[in-house]
């Protein structure tokens, strides 16, 4: 009888050690060293300075699955303090990752930092840029595409291809000119032209028949733009993180800071077609074109470019209304998207917030509810770690709009774990809006024109609104959002318009707990770089 319970034994010992591989293959440990240098490269027809990361422009593409552990070690060859920002990435209970000036200090010239940090229950496209002074206006930019585990099944087939295609508005003038711009006072010029990854002309083949995968984000400054493809419709299939309903589209407006992603079928005569992304809401407009190239085209592109959008902010708000939760599907966890009932819940506190531009000691500022953020040495996260006083404010912004003359302040708005709070962004500027919260992702439940009452919650979609981590606010308009408190630590809560951003337009979350407990947040990084009022401190 001894040797059938060996192998019953053998057998188990197998399984679970197989049990124990299948686990770890779902959640490895992804290694990477990046070099941040200067280079020259010749991007609208002349060579100018941009940033590279192991000498590539746009940065090198980050492919990793959902639960990933990423541990890359940053290198900084630039003349300045570097820090690179995971837009979209919630830094689950680690806003130590988060790498902004509110959370990390940035990386001196001739040194390094190595985030570590997980792709928790995430799956979707999302891209990473530089948070530090103007450097995202020379490059540093890059793609992190964050693929469904094997277990979990998605709303589609899997596409024969995958393209990853970074869109955004350029500038021929250098980010320390474009900064000095800033200091001065003065509002950035119009951007010199539009690029596809990085460049005005590439190429993407596919095989006729075949259907792929399109991951568009507008990684650019300030500019909303129109993606479009010749003769070819765009199956919207994720949004952000979200799985949504599959709605057909000629074209997508995508604002600064977003990204959606479509399934594209070759389905046309083999040739070659128009891609193109050009500027909106502008009064000229700048165009990028690339080409769709089918493997057995003999026909170079032709013909006029496929048009964009004849009208202009309605015809984009009732676009951004048609997408829609996909509720049946789940996104990266097993459970349905629809199974969290967000219209059922009472919000805890309702802000208003109200951007302006204004002067201040003669200078352009723009500010959230009459208060233009600063920067601070000390990152504000570290302070409020070690109980530094004097470093923020967490009275200076209110949640409701001011009415009074702007003023500076590190502002924080305090907030508590497991809040639930109703956020609505109040344009009454001509300029079109873009904003971003980190470590969260919200759901985008209204959009409408002139100033927003609470009768306006009538409107709100409480069915299958979209979670999205950056939503557009229309000139003169509004837009609401309801977020879920869930993720602790300090967030930060901006304009992706870059200039705005610089001058002021943002300020962080505190996500409080009294209970200091691994787990709502984990613990201070070991390899913390100290700045500011910090140094010295151990933590």
């Amino acid at each position: 009888m001894g040797k059938p319970v060996m192998k019953l034994h053998l057998i188990i010992g197998v399984l679970a050690v197989l049990a124990v591989s299948l686990v770890n293959a779902e959640d490895p440990y992804l290694y990477y060293t990046w070099t941040v240098t200067y280079g020259t490269r010749s991007i609208l027809g002349a060579p100018q300075q941009v940033i590279l990361i192991n000498n590539q422009f746009p940065g090198p593409k980050l492919d990793v699955v959902t639960n990933n552990n990423i541990i890359l070690n940053l290198i900084n060859k630039l003349d300045q303090p570097f820090l690179l920002t995971w837009n979209g990435v919630k830094q689950r209970k680690n806003s130590w990752q988060d790498g902004v000036l509110g959370t990390n200090c940035p990386i001196p010239p001739n040194s390094n930092y190595t985030y570590k940090f997980q792709a928790k229950d995430q799956i979707g496209s999302y891209t990473y840029f530089p948070s530090t002074l103007m450097h995202r206006a020379a490059g540093g930019f890059g793609a992190l595409n964050i693929y469904h585990r094997s277990v979990i099944p998605i709303p589609y087939a899997n596409p024969d291809g995958d393209f990853t295609l970074l869109i955004g508005d350029w500038y021929k003038t250098s980010h320390k000119a474009l900064q000095q711009t800033l200091d001065s006072g003065k509002s950035l010029p119009f951007p010199h032209g539009v690029l596809i990854n990085g460049q005005t002309k590439t190429t993407f083949t596919g095989e006729q028949g075949k259907t792929y995968m399109f991951r568009i984000s507008n990684v650019g400054l300030s500019t909303s733009l129109n993606f479009r493809i010749q003769g070819h419709s765009m199956k919207l299939v994720e949004v952000e993180g979200s799985h949504v309903i599959q709605n057909l589209y000629d074209s997508l407006d995508v604002h600064v800071g977003q990204s959606v992603t479509v399934l594209v079928t070759l389905n046309q005569p083999p040739k070659d077609y128009y891609i193109v992304a050009s500027t909106r809401f502008t009064r000229t407009v700048l165009t990028a074109t690339a080409v769709l190239h089918y493997s057995n085209s003999q026909t170079a592109v032709s013909g006029p470019l496929p048009a964009a959008p004849a009208y202009k902010y309605h015809w984009s708000m009732q676009q951004a209304r048609t997408y829609r939760w996909n509720l049946t599907s789940n996104a990266a966890r097993p459970n349905p998207q629809g199974s969290f009932h967000y219209g059922k819940i009472t919000p805890t506190k309702t802000i208003v917030l109200a951007n302006s531009a204004s002067y201040i000691n003669g200078k352009l500022r723009y500010a959230v509810n009459g208060v233009s953020y600063v920067n601070v040495d000390t990152p504000l996260k570290l302070a409020d770690y070690f109980n530094i006083p004097g470093v923020f404010s967490m009275n200076a912004v209110q949640g409701v709009p001011s009415g009074v003359a702007a003023t500076v302040a590190t502002s924080v708005m305090p907030t508590n774990l497991h809040d639930f709070l109703e956020v609505v962004f109040q344009n009454n500027e001509n300029a079109m809006q873009s904003w971003h919260l980190d470590g969260y992702d919200f759901w985008v439940v209204g959009f409408g024109s002139g100033q927003w009452s609470p009768k306006k919650r009538r409107t709100y979609n409480l069915v299958d609104a979209l979670t999205r981590h950056t939503t557009q606010v229309y000139p003169n308009s509004w837009t609401a959002i309801l977020v879920s408190l869930d993720n602790q630590g300090m967030w930060n809560m901006r304009s992706a318009s870059w200039e705005r951003q610089y001058l002021g337009q943002q300020f962080y979350l505190r996500v409080w707990n009294p209970v200091r407990s691994l787990a709502n947040e984990y613990d201070i990084p070991s390899n913390v770089l100290l700045c500011g009022k910090v140094v010295g401190r151990h933590p």
